[in-house]
């Protein structure tokens, strides 16, 4: 356990928290129940007594554990389940989302720039409008996103993309239509920006998403590259058999 410690720069008792909450997440440590006193897990996990005192302690200003005199410290509280924003996997969904959401938007830049399409995206329209900004709910903040948005069709309703979401806003077009759209996703971690935006730790995990539309004749009309919290989503996949 200690060389997998040793290979991030977390700090050892910010991953134990999070070890030890996953615990009481997972029903290991349940509501009522004692936990191992320091010195079994300090030898549990080869690390200093002072290391999972300080854990404890984030657990502790958390609400989840409380530390009785005399008698250990025990499990008083549940892990809120924050899991809230479901990856989806059609456009359609997605769109629905957006719309159900109505996140709360901080547009951090807006200029025009090119996106950095791969050959595979399809063909480069002339301009793209570019935007980043932030998604909160309920004035906690989920992902930050660059938006690489076919200049013409910005022009079409710049007040309304600059205020509202995208996404919802294109499907609704008539012209042109969305022919293809794909994304995809990888794990990643948050670098200094991210984490100053999304309010989580340098290294935290993070899922990483990029979007791709297309209009019939190949052109790219849409660029969306997203950086999720990685404690806030999950990704169900329906398994064809």
């Amino acid at each position: 356990m200690s060389n997998l410690f040793s290979s991030s720069p977390v700090p050892r008792y910010a991953q134990l928290a999070d070890l030890f909450r996953q615990r009481i997440a997972r029903g290991v440590w349940l509501p009522g129940m004692k936990l191992p006193s320091n010195e079994e897990l300090a030898r549990e996990h080869n690390v200093a007594r002072v290391t999972i005192r300080q854990a404890v302690e984030v657990l502790a200003r958390d609400g989840l554990v409380e530390a009785k005199q005399g008698r250990g410290t025990f499990v008083i509280g549940l892990v809120t389940n924050d899991r809230w924003l479901k990856v989806e996997t059609t456009l359609a969904s997605l769109a629905e989302v957006y719309r159900d959401t109505v996140p709360e938007l901080l547009n951090l830049v807006e200029s025009t720039r090119d996106p950095p399409l791969e050959l595979s995206d399809g063909v480069k329209a002339a301009s793209y409008f570019y935007m980043r900004r932030v998604h909160s709910r309920m004035g906690r903040p989920y992902c930050i996103i660059s938006i690489y948005l076919d200049e013409r069709i910005f022009k079409k309703a710049p007040d309304a993309f600059r205020t509202q979401t995208v996404i919802p806003l294109l499907t609704e077009m008539r012209s042109p239509k969305i022919a293809t759209a794909r994304q995809t996703l990888t794990i990643g971690t948050a670098d200094m920006e991210t984490a100053r935006h999304l309010g989580v730790p340098v290294n935290a995990p993070v899922a990483e998403v990029r979007r791709v539309f297309n209009a019939a004749d190949g052109t790219v009309i849409y660029l969306g590259e997203v950086t999720y919290r990685g404690d806030f989503i999950h990704v169900e996949m329906d398994l064809k058999p």
